[in-house]
């Protein structure tokens, strides 16, 4: 009589069953499969044990059939709270719908042991392919190790940290984020403004490097000095930019606009100017980043560079679909532009 232990002889083995001889998740088991360096030495070992002891056959081509004709795609953010991935993540929604697909969506939060947890979950769902928007610090080889090579990637907003194999075919939607900010900028010198600050983002992050470069640009253009602490960073949300407006006015000569990073950061802002009794768009000039929908109606409504993330997340379904359909073709960049959209938080400096 056979132990329950034994190989079921009257029926195909599974994932699952490999799971439970050895006590770990079916993920772990198809991270072995995959080659991933997630999985611990010991763990690898001990599974790859039971996949011979139960005559488990992984179908490459079987796989790689599941996958061109898989019915999901895994969509994957830095940070879900903010309007704007929440808006793009509608658009990408709305493309891969019209074209037949379903989005599997998950949130980093910014983090990238998180990142990579979720990649490697919604990977046991054998999605066509990813969208992914870093988290910050995230690196090319971290990436390739939990994705692999045979998974297409399009990566939108940032770039990653490193550098990977040059086969890995990645495709690419970024802002124009340097341009961007030059614009901004220039506003500002435009309106007389000449002590302009750099609010908000962490210098790690590639896009935060890009727009701060934007910045930089003008100002020089400009013949105008950057003082040190004009440079402020904090995460890019509105609580940590309300919590850090202060350090704007900590030195001398104190700024009297600002280039935020995005418009959650600007909103932030505004609302730290307004407890230290100090008015946006009249004693104070503020300019964000993005265009969410809660730009046209903040007090005051924000200048801001119309980057359209409903259509981005189209944008990035459609350039990933084409990937789908031409899996050979050479990875593209592709940059979508921005517009700047003057509304009233941007003004003159005060008359001294």
């Amino acid at each position: 009589m056979a132990t329950d232990s034994a190989p079921h002889a009257n029926r195909k083995i599974t994932l699952t069953d490999i799971a439970a001889a050895c006590d770990v998740s079916r993920a772990t088991v198809s991270l072995v499969l995959r080659g991933s360096p997630l999985v611990n030495k010991h763990t690898r070992a001990r599974v790859e044990e039971e996949l011979r002891r139960q005559g488990y056959v992984y179908n490459r081509a079987a796989a790689n059939l599941r996958r061109r004709t898989s019915s999901s795609i895994a969509l994957v953010l830095n940070d879900l709270a903010n309007p704007f991935f929440a808006e793009f993540a509608t658009g990408v929604d709305e493309a891969l719908g019209g074209a037949g697909y379903v989005t599997l969506l998950g949130s980093t939060g910014e983090s990238i042991a998180r990142e990579q947890q979720v990649l490697a979950s919604l990977l046991e769902h054998d999605p066509a392919g990813v969208i992914l928007s870093p988290a910050e610090g995230s690196t090319a080889d971290q990436v390739l190790k939990t994705i692999g090579m045979r998974t297409p990637l399009l990566l939108f907003n940032r770039e990653l940290a490193g550098k990977a194999s040059p086969d890995a075919p990645w495709d690419r939607l970024m802002l124009d984020n340097q341009r961007g900010a030059r614009l901004a900028t220039e506003h500002l010198i435009a309106l007389g403004q000449k002590r302009i600050a750099f609010f908000g983002g962490h210098a790690g992050s590639s896009s935060c490097q890009q727009r701060h470069a934007g910045y930089v640009e003008a100002m020089q253009a400009a013949g105008l000095p950057i003082e040190p602490h004009w440079r402020i960073e904090c995460a890019p949300n509105r609580v940590d930019a309300a919590a850090q407006c202060g350090a704007l006015f900590f030195d001398t000569p104190a700024p009297t606009a600002a280039v935020c990073y995005n418009d959650a950061v600007a909103l932030g802002l505004m609302l730290g100017l307004y407890q230290r009794g100090i008015k946006p768009g009249r004693d104070f000039a503020v300019t964000g980043f993005d265009d969410i929908a809660e730009a046209a109606l903040s007090a005051p409504p924000l200048t801001t560079l119309a980057s359209t993330p409903r259509a981005r997340g189209r944008q990035a379904a459609e350039l990933l679909l084409q990937r789908l359909r031409n899996p050979q073709a050479e990875p593209q960049r592709t940059v979508a532009a921005v517009q700047l959209v003057v509304r009233g938080s941007s003004c003159p400096p005060p008359a001294i």
